[in-house]
């Protein structure tokens, strides 16, 4: 998994409340699980006037040129500014992977469905959450300005605005670490590797004959 210390980059509108994991990737793109190769469907039935199938180049689709990923001035954002409950709906992984293949890195939102919220630590990506009242200033902000970039810093946990002014935000101390050192479930467990395989020689001097059994695996 990717670490996450800080980013600073364009930021781009998902100017919707209640946005589901069907619109971040719908469900016909569900069969794969390489975790790769989401980005181009990211917001599919957005972003296009036709619906998408896997494995179908989408570089000659008909775009919905009022969809703001379709715009030029948002062209290679790397923050989604976002509306509450953000990740709703099914708990599909693919979502946050949808959004990191795209290019994202840090989603802003003044809350998340929970499973999604879980989700993204465990794939590199870092969920904010902000008061409303601030998200809606954040949102003048970025259409007022074009090219308007935020600095997201998980390790002082604050994000720095354009005109100096540090917004502080919370997260989980276990989960900013494991994002701090790129560290999903798996990689937190092989962290202790060395203990792991201490307890199973251990057990095999305690129990030999439990292993004799099993054919010595």
């Amino acid at each position: 998994m990717k670490a996450f210390t800080e980013v600073k980059g364009l930021v781009a509108p998902m100017d919707r409340a209640n946005v589901d994991t069907d619109t971040i990737i719908p469900k016909q793109f569900l069969k794969s699980i390489q975790r790769t190769g989401f980005g181009p469907n990211l917001f599919d039935s957005l972003r296009y006037l036709d619906e998408g199938q896997p494995g179908q180049d989408c570089s000659a689709r008909p775009v919905n040129s009022e969809f703001p990923l379709n715009q030029e001035r948002y062209r290679g954002a790397s923050i989604l500014l976002t509306r509450k409950n953000f990740g709703c709906g099914s708990s599909r992984e693919h979502a946050p992977w949808a959004l990191d293949d795209y290019g994202f890195r840090c989603v802003i939102a003044p809350s998340f469905a929970d499973i999604f919220y879980n989700n993204c630590f465990k794939n590199g990506l870092l969920p904010v959450t902000l008061p409303e009242a601030v998200v809606q200033q954040l949102f003048e902000q970025m259409y007022a300005n074009q090219g308007y970039e935020l600095l997201v810093d998980l390790q002082a946990l604050k994000i720095t605005c354009p005109d100096g002014r540090e917004l502080a935000f919370e997260v989980d101390p276990f989960r900013r670490q494991c994002l701090l050192k790129g560290l999903d479930d798996i990689g937190v467990t092989l962290e202790q590797a060395g203990a792991i395989r201490a307890y199973e020689q251990r057990w095999r001097k305690q129990s030999p004959w439990l292993f004799e059994q099993s054919g010595g695996v």
